[in-house]
């Protein structure tokens, strides 16, 4: 079970595997090119990380019909560098909680058909996490929080001996925004403000600075 590349088949492989977005077929191509050198299956996945089976695999589907692509419909990439910055620039903006969502947009926008499978793989290519958004308070302004640790700090240094010094909060249970799950592109923290509505129960406590039990309600 030996393969055998022309010069020109083996420069359209080298050249197909720097172009090639698809991790899978790209170790396909990194197996037969390597074969052809004379490395053994054992070496070639040992170089790879997978199973030596499928190494094994690859080389009888290249040597019966120049197979390169993975059989899973849709794990390498349908789209051209145009609509795929497109499609980045979108999800970026829009959080989906559900992959079929984007391979709807997908086909609406560019006539491009993706199986769940193989946009969940194009999106983990292409820099995007299954991840909750990170709440943040309602209309938090970051310049006044800034604000008050100045006072806060400054407050404590004014301090007298007997002074007491709470912490005042409140909480609304029925109405705390639920945060889910959404595709959000890997190392961004996408934000969702919680809710600032109070319009049923509200639960007011305070402690005091130092003791980690409430002292008024």
């Amino acid at each position: 079970m030996n393969i055998k590349l022309t010069p020109e088949l083996k420069a359209a492989l080298e050249l197909r595997h720097s172009k090639v977005r698809d991790g899978y077929e790209r170790d396909r191509i990194k197996a037969v090119l390597l074969h052809a050198k004379g490395w053994t299956i054992v070496m070639i996945a040992q170089a790879l990380l997978v199973h030596e089976s499928t190494i094994s695999r690859h080389i009888k589907d290249f040597i019966a019909e120049h197979k390169l692509t993975p059989d899973n419909g849709g794990s390498f990439s349908h789209l051209d560098d145009k609509q795929t910055k497109q499609l980045i620039e979108h999800l970026s903006d829009i959080t989906y909680f559900h992959t079929h969502q984007i391979c709807s947009y997908i086909q609406a926008t560019f006539d491009v058909n993706y199986s769940v499978s193989g946009l969940n793989k194009w999106l983990h290519q292409n820099g995007f996490s299954y991840k909750q958004p990170k709440g943040v308070p309602h209309k938090f302004c970051p310049s006044k929080q800034d604000e008050f640790i100045a006072k806060y700090e400054l407050l404590k240094a004014e301090m007298a001996e007997n002074d007491v010094l709470l912490f005042m909060d409140a909480v609304h249970p029925t109405q705390a925004t639920k945060v889910t799950c959404g595709w959000i592109r890997t190392g961004v923290d996408k934000t969702i403000e919680t809710t600032g509505s109070r319009t049923r129960v509200n639960i007011v406590g305070a402690i005091r600075l130092g003791y980690l039990y409430p002292s008024h309600f």
